[in-house]
Formats: C-alpha cells, sequence, structure tokens
C-alpha cells in the first residue's frame, strides 16, 4: 500500500470545494419546503384569495417565490410533507404592473410585503470569491520564499542569513576517532595538541600561554585532511560546527556575511567548541588587486566578515577554527598571518611506513589471503594518498568477486593498482603483427635502457597490452628519495627516450607512440633548466615565479632562447646515450622484444634471465647494505670495548698489589652493625 501523506487531504479538499461551488454552493441544503411553478394568472387568484403571505421577487427580476400561508397550503399544494415555507414559483412579464398590483395588495393586507432578493448565492460561494485569491497569493509568496532561501526546512525567508553548520553535541554521533586516522603522525599529532587545549585548557595557560585560536590543514586531494577533522569532532567532547566554504555563498547580497556572524554567535554561545570550515578556498580566495574588477564583491565581503570574526575587535575566546584546503597558494594572506590561523599543518602524501599503516586500515573490512606482503603492496604504490589506497583495497574485492573468488589475493591487488594507473585493459583492441611488434620494440628500449641506467627506477614489468589511452607500459619500483641530484634526472630521461631510440634503430622509423615519454622529458628538462638551476649556459638561476596576476615571463626573450637551446641540447644527448646503449645490448634486446611479443607480459626474472643480473644495485638496496653495515660495526664495536676490559691476571704485579692494599683498606673501615642485625 502507498504511505499516507497529507497531500491527498488537500487534493480531496480542493475537490470538494470545486465541486460545491459549480453546482450552486450550499443553495438548497437544508432546505427542503415543497415548491411549485405556477402561472401569473394562478398567482393574481393566490393572492386575491389571502393564500399569500409575502412575496420574494428574484434579483434578475423575471420570477418571484410566493410563500403560502400555513392554513392555505393543502390547498394549494394538496397533501404529503411540505416544509417549512412551501412556496409558488412564478415567471412575471413587466415589473411595473407587478409592483402596483403587489402595492394594491399590501394596501389591501392581502400580504404582509413583498421584496426584492439581491444575493441568489451561498455564504460559502460568497467566502470562497472573497477569501480564495488572497490565500493563494499568500501560497506562492511563502512558496517562493522556501524556495529562494534554500527550500525545505529552511524556515522560509526569514532564515536566509542564517548558519547552514552541522552542530556535532556528543562525540560519538562522527564516529570517529584518531585510531581510525593511519600515518600522518605528525598532523595527527597536532591536531591532537588542540584537542588537549580543550579539555585541559589550564595546563597551557598557567604558564601564560594562549590557545591557538585556527588551525588550517593543507595538503593534496585525498590525504585525509577531513579524515582529521572527523576524529578531532569524535575525540573533543566539546561542540563542533561543521559547514563547506561553499555554505557562505548564496544569490542574496549580504547573506554570506550574515552566515559567518550566525556561526560565530552559536559557537560563542557554546565556547569551548571548534568550527570547522572545508575547502575554505572558496570564500577565502586572495581579494582582487584591481579596486575596479568588483568594488562589491559577495565573496570579498563574506571574506572581510570571517577575518574580523577571526581576530577583530572582539573577544572570541574558547572558539578554534579547524579549515582545509588544497589551494593554500590562493588564500588571502590576511587569513593565514598568526592570530587567525596560528597553525598551518601540512598534511602530505604518505610515505612507506605511512602507506603500509594505511593498508593496514583498509584491509580490516576485507577477506585477504593471509600471506599477502602489505609491505610490497606500499612498494608498489608510490605517490598514492589515503584515498588512492581505499580505492585500490576496493578495487581489488571486486576483482575477486568478479573471479568468483573466496579471498583477495596479492594479484588482485596488483591489478587493481594496474586498473587505477593504466586505466581497463583492452584486450579486443585489434592490432596488425607489424604494429604489435613496433609497441614490443618500444616497451623493450625502455626496459633495456633503465637496466643500464645507473640511478633508472628498477623494472618490475613490461607489457603490450593496451590499458587506458597506453598501447603499452614499462612499470617502475619508484624510489622515494629526499632530494633529486642531475645525474638521477638525467638517468630518468634516458630510460623515458629508449622507446623512441629502439624505433629508430630497430624499426626504422619512428611513431607517435612516444609522445607521452618526450612530453615528460621536456617538461624534466625545462624544470632542470629554469627552475633548478642545472643548465652549463644559465647555471644557479630560478625562474619560478609564483606572483599573482602576473602576466609576464620573468625572464627576457633572450633568455628564454638560451633555455630552449639548452634543452633541445640536453635531450638530444641523452638521446644518442640510449642509441649507444641499445646498439652495445642489441642482441638482449632484440630477445627481450621478441618474448614481449610473444608472451604480451614480461617480469624482472625474465628481463634478468636474458640481459643477466642488473649492474646496479638500487637506492632500498644500498640503503639495507649500509643499515646491515651500519648494524656489523655496532656488533664490532661493542666486542672490542668487552676485549679492551682489564683483566687481573693480565695485570702487572704492581696493579695486583696496589689492588690487594685498596680491598685490604676497605675491608678494615667497613661499619660494623648493631648486635642482631646481618649484614
Amino acid at each position: 500500500m502507498p504511505k499516507f501523506n497529507m497531500n491527498w487531504i488537500y487534493i480531496f479538499v480542493i475537490i470538494a470545494l470545486v465541486l460545491i461551488f459549480f453546482s450552486g454552493g450550499t443553495k438548497g441544503l437544508g432546505n427542503t419546503s415543497a415548491n411549485v411553478e405556477k402561472d401569473y394568472t394562478t398567482f393574481v387568484n393566490y393572492v386575491n384569495k389571502g393564500y399569500a403571505s409575502k412575496v420574494e421577487i428574484n434579483k434578475d427580476q423575471s420570477t418571484l417565490k410566493m410563500y403560502v400561508r400555513p392554513e392555505h397550503q393543502r390547498e394549494v399544494f394538496g397533501g404529503g410533507n411540505l416544509g417549512n415555507d412551501p412556496y409558488v414559483k412564478v415567471e412575471i412579464g413587466s415589473i411595473d404592473n407587478l409592483e402596483t398590483f403587489l402595492n394594491q395588495a399590501v394596501a389591501q393586507k392581502k400580504i404582509s410585503g413583498f421584496s426584492y432578493n439581491n444575493d441568489d448565492s451561498s455564504l460559502l460561494t460568497n467566502i470562497l470569491i472573497n477569501v480564495l485569491p488572497w490565500v493563494l497569493i499568500i501560497f506562492v509568496w511563502f512558496w517562493l520564499m522556501r524556495r529562494m532561501s534554500g527550500g525545505g526546512g529552511g524556515g522560509g525567508i526569514f532564515s536566509v542569513g542564517k548558519s547552514k553548520a552541522k552542530l556535532y553535541e556528543k562525540s560519538q554521533s562522527v564516529g570517529v576517532t584518531f585510531k581510525d586516522v593511519a600515518g600522518q603522525e605528525g598532523a595527527k599529532q597536532e591536531v591532537q595538541e588542540i584537542v588537549d587545549f580543550l579539555k585541559n585548557p589550564k595546563k597551557y595557560t598557567e604558564l601564560g600561554g594562549k590557545i591557538p585560536k585556527g588551525a588550517l590543514l593543507i595538503g593534496p586531494p585525498g590525504t585525509g585532511k577531513t579524515l582529521l577533522a572527523k576524529a578531532v569532532a569524535g575525540e573533543a567532547g566539546v561542540p563542533f560546527f561543521s559547514m563547506s566554504g561553499s555554505d557562505f555563498v548564496e544569490m542574496f547580497v549580504g547573506v554570506g556575511a550574515s552566515r559567518v556572524r550566525d556561526v560565530f554567535r552559536q559557537a560563542k554561545e557554546k565556547a569551548p567548541c571548534i568550527i570547522f570550515i572545508d575547502e575554505i578556498d572558496a570564500v577565502g580566495r586572495a581579494r582582487s588587486k584591481n579596486p575596479a574588477m568588483g568594488g562589491n564583491d559577495e565573496r570579498e565581503n563574506t571574506l572581510n566578515a570571517l577575518l574580523t570574526e577571526m581576530d577583530g575587535f572582539g573577544t572570541n575566546s574558547g572558539v578554534i577554527v579547524l579549515a582545509a584546503t588544497n589551494r593554500a597558494d590562493m588564500l588571502d594572506k590576511a587569513l593565514l598571518r598568526a592570530g587567525r590561523f596560528d597553525r598551518q599543518i601540512h598534511v602530505d602524501l604518505p610515505d612507506l611506513a605511512e602507506r603500509k599503516a594505511i593498508f593496514m586500515v583498509h584491509l580490516k573490512p576485507l577477506k585477504y589471503d593471509k600471506n599477502l606482503d602489505v609491505d610490497f603492496l606500499a612498494r608498489q604504490t608510490p605517490g598514492f594518498s589515503g584515498a588512492d589506497i581505499a580505492n585500490v583495497c576496493n578495487e581489488a574485492a571486486l576483482i575477486a568477486a568478479r573471479h568468483n573468488k573466496k579471498e583477495v589475493s596479492s594479484q588482485d591487488f596488483l591489478d587493481a593498482v594496474d586498473r587505477i594507473i593504466g586505466g581497463l585493459e583492452k584486450k579486443t583492441k585489434v592490432m596488425t603483427a607489424e604494429e604489435k611488434r613496433s609497441i614490443a620494440i618500444h616497451e623493450a628500449g625502455h626496459a633495456t635502457v633503465s637496466w643500464f641506467c645507473k640511478h633508472a627506477n628498477p623494472l618490475v614489468k613490461v607489457t603490450i597490452v593496451p590499458r587506458g589511452q597506453a598501447l603499452g607500459a614499462a612499470w617502475y619500483l619508484p624510489e622515494e628519495r629526499v632530494i633529486t641530484t642531475k645525474e638521477e634526472m638525467l638517468d630518468e630521461m634516458c630510460s623515458l627516450l629508449g622507446g623512441r631510440a629502439a624505433e629508430e634503430l630497430f624499426v626504422g622509423q619512428i611513431s607517435t607512440g612516444a609522445m607521452n615519454d618526450l612530453e615528460r622529458a621536456t617538461k624534466s628538462a625545462y624544470g632542470m633548466i629554469a627552475y633548478a638551476g642545472m643548465s652549463d649556459k644559465l647555471p644557479n638561476i630560478c625562474y619560478y615565479n609564483n606572483q599573482d596576476y602576473s602576466f609576464q615571463k620573468p625572464y627576457s626573450e633572450s633568455t628564454a632562447k638560451v633555455m630552449d637551446s639548452e634543452v633541445l641540447k640536453m635531450i638530444n644527448e641523452e638521446y644518442d646515450r640510449a642509441k649507444k646503449i641499445l646498439t652495445e645490448h642489441k642482441e638482449g634486446h632484440n630477445k627481450l622484444a621478441q618474448l614481449l611479443y610473444e608472451k604480451e607480459v614480461i617480469y624482472t626474472k625474465d628481463v634478468e634471465a636474458i640481459l643477466g643480473k642488473r649492474p646496479y644495485k638500487s637506492r632500498s638496496e644500498e640503503i639495507l647494505e649500509e643499515n646491515e653495515k651500519n648494524e656489523q660495526a655496532k656488533k664490532e664495536q661493542a666486542k672490542e670495548a668487552d676485549g679492551e676490559a682489564p683483566k687481573l691476571e693480565d695485570q702487572s704485579d704492581e696493579v695486583k698489589k696496589a689492588q690487594a692494599e685498596f680491598d685490604k683498606s676497605k675491608g678494615n673501615s667497613s661499619p660494623s652493625l648493631p648486635e642482631g642485625e646481618d649484614a
């Protein structure tokens, strides 16, 4: 059965009113008196005989009603139930003759009087005609006001300037605590201190310190800024106002500033409390430097109200503002100063250890293989954010379910990583044998050059299965470096150009398949020369410009020409170097390309079987070896320290004599114990 809705009642009432209106309203209802139609001559006879009590002429003056006296009703109507006021209905001709006749009848006292009926409608009809238009106007006005104020339960036009912040009074309503936040230990520690400020303020203020007024969470998308704010709401135990920066933006002028003032007013009433503004760049963007471009900008008015509330002339004690954004460079400088946002907490992409911790959190609800190597998964996902890792775990579970597996295996996670990075496999893509061989030679060129470049990332697998927009790909295990040297960047550039070099050497013609490689190599070269100062002709100079509203390059046209020539020189040198490596290992490259053509996917062990063991160790292997050497050195130092300890039998006679005298004097000088006590 359909659910009951109040709209049904409204529809029934409207239909009933319409039917009553078109049927003459309540006219005749409750009036069951008898009536008959007679001609005008019969009417005159009835009046002359004294049958009529009164006469009522209708407003159209075409008919009249003659009400019959009770003693003469049977003579006119016969028997039966006649009702209270039976009447005779008569059509009239000339109204002047009728009035003359009725005046004479009144004078002769044959009738008590006559009247004109000017109201032929019912009371309900009059009410509908007079009141219904106003009701409709008021209804339409309220409907428009509710729609313009955001609809629903917004409270109409009077609540447009009210805050839309969601209030969490109890921490249990959020359901997220610091235990649910993996990685980001530094950021988590800073926001934990904010919670401690609110729970135990005397601990920090008794030394003269002040509680911070605000903290800004800055970081790339998906790194857990909003999750940290939820954890603060779950741990704080104080009222928590949560809203988005877009909640301040409205079609009415001045609404944003009004909502800012309203949310701070509510927060002061519930202090101590926390206000969280997600995506604050929606209202905190830097104000225009050109006054002609919006003198009454609504966003600027909202920002001014926010600046005043956070650190203005009035006091704002006990209210801490948390905000999150991934576009901190666009925020207004007045918003970022100390006293408003005292702390800027950077929530960066997780490193290796943090990615492992995040994997452990998202693996809890999954049924996965107990032999799963989480360390390997963490190494396979460099540059992944927390949201990306959650997506990997979910995608792996979907892949395992698609293959009717009982648990998620390691291969499912690797397929999920490939799916997220490269896109969906296109196994139905039709390629000729020549195109497939050309792609195999291209990808084998990447693998061969990177294998013999010292600082290139370790190879994981090579595939020529089309995936997303790519016809093939070489997958590497990127090294997470603290700093990157020029030699490391050049080796990466050389491995990028290995595919185009292999096409030129072994196919005899180049193709558009290297477009992405060339784009990455060119951007890397421009970054090295223009930003990192790694050029021979432009050394130690950085042309990076981060000024807002800058419409010109921070270097001259002659410098741009030098920059272009240096980029071209650097790329050509690495291209020649890639061709040299491929020429030296021509036979191994051909075997690798043939194996890739046949199997479509090859792994590190296949490359090692053809090209031999890689002559250079990866950075992670070097770190492990260095750590082992340090541990071994510590053990040897500990052994040497134990061996240097003096032994009594190895000492000289003089030392033995001095030691014996010392022991003797010590024994003689020892204090005596009271009787009954043991030493």
